[in-house]
């Protein structure tokens, strides 16, 4: 039966793809109004195991549920109600450039209802953007804004919709350490005030630690640990260390100080004088 408190349950995924297995066996439940973040090394399907999540991919085998709904079955059309109940925070931001930051927050509205009263929508849009500190930017274009300005606009337009459960990926990315608690610090306060689901896939150990109410640990494409920040940071798993501690493998340490070595196989400049 499927867990009363949990918004999405991920049961026994196994996903492949042109016979190369992604995820095997993957289980796991994200809590009503907690924070999952799932942490791993580059490549271990981190996002395709997200992208399940809202069914943006379907599994080889395994089950999808949204409150208790299996989806991974329904049709697109049968999808897009349940879709609008979440909000999605790309790693890029994804504003559309062309459009106003204020153009940017309606768009998910205006793909799932008609909109009559603008100026219901006008207060809606300030109501987003004073959530994270960016009304007074309605009319700015993504390009006049600075990299966590456009994560905030970002922000705001994944609770456009007032979801139930907001997927980031990558939320820290490619800002600087101050930026990136201003980010930690929103998602916290998104928890706290609109009481909605996250899940987070991050690199960032620091923001794991801060936000996550339960860690689960992907190596190559299993999960290999999971438990709140101080049963991973205790965790006696070599890769789950030599994750979170940003520290190379043994092996893979052996494997670049061979670096320069010429083998027989290969040839340099004045092999061809």
């Amino acid at each position: 039966m499927p867990n009363e408190n949990g918004v999405i349950e991920v049961k026994n995924l196994t996903k492949a793809f042109d016979g190369r297995v992604v995820l095997e066996n993957i289980s796991l439940t994200a809590q009503k109004g907690k924070t999952t973040v799932i942490i791993g090394p580059s490549g271990c399907g981190k996002t395709v195991l997200m992208k399940h999540m809202i069914v943006l991919e379907r599994p080889t085998s395994g089950e999808i549920f949204f409150r208790g709904q299996r989806i991974d079955e329904l049709s697109e059309r049968q999808l897009s109600p349940i879709r609008a109940q979440y909000g999605f925070l790309f790693q890029g931001g994804a504003l559309f450039d062309s459009l106003t930051v204020y153009e940017n927050i309606i768009y998910p509205i205006k793909g799932h209802q008609k909109i009559k009263d603008w100026k219901a929508i006008d207060e809606i849009v300030k109501g987003k953007l004073a959530m994270v500190g960016m009304d007074g930017f309605q009319n700015h274009f993504p390009a006049s804004l600075s990299g966590g300005q456009k994560k905030r606009v970002a922000l705001a337009r994944a609770i456009a919709m007032d979801p139930r459960i907001i997927l980031y990926d990558e939320p820290t990315t490619g800002l600087d350490p101050i930026y990136s608690d201003v980010i930690n610090e929103l998602i916290l306060k998104l928890q706290r005030e609109l009481k909605v689901t996250s899940v987070v896939v991050t690199h960032d150990m620091k923001s794991a630690y801060k936000i996550a109410d339960h860690i689960i640990v992907l190596y190559d494409g299993k999960i290999i640990a999971e438990g709140d920040a101080d049963h991973i940071r205790n965790h006696p798993h070599d890769v789950v260390q030599q994750f979170i501690h940003g520290r190379i493998s043994e092996a893979d340490l052996g494997a670049l100080r061979l670096g320069g070595t010429k083998y027989e196989t290969q040839y340099g400049p004045e092999d061809f004088k």
